[in-house]
């Protein structure tokens, strides 16, 4: 999987696309419009950060590309990308139960803390994207 040259774009079914762990040095856009809210995307080798009308929403170390992120109800899905194994968290419910799958393997159950924080570790290269599932419970 590439990385989105575009920083962020939405796909023919509807799901986000972001990151560019190519770049040398940081690179945002900030201000893009999709279903009535406003997203920002910064995105280097270093990190990748999305937020949504000025709240956390995804941030990799390193850099990743993420393809075709979904949220639904109780689940978020997309497919994530990178040089190198890198950890992601997601912004989800606070103190909640979820059940993550990557590459549709159920690797455990992970409960948010406080703030509603969810960090994962994927092992990750260029060539073959991870799907990630995270089901609430």
């Amino acid at each position: 999987m590439a990385a989105v040259k575009e920083l962020l774009r939405v796909e023919a079914d509807g799901g986000l696309s972001f990151g560019d762990y190519t770049l040398s040095s940081k690179t945002k856009l900030d201000g893009f419009e999709y279903q009535g809210d406003l997203y920002k995307v910064k995105t280097f080798a270093e990190i990748t950060k999305l937020e949504k009308n000025g709240m956390f929403v995804y941030e990799s170390v390193p850099g990743t590309a993420v393809e075709d992120l979904k949220v639904l109800e109780r689940e978020i899905s997309f497919l994530v990308s990178g040089p190198k194994d890198a950890q992601f968290t997601l912004e989800l419910e606070p103190d909640c139960e979820y059940t993550v799958y990557l590459n549709e393997v159920n690797v455990g159950k992970m409960k948010t803390n406080m703030s509603g924080k969810l960090s994962v570790s994927a092992e990750l290269n260029e060539e073959t994207p991870v799907s990630v599932r995270i089901v609430g419970e």
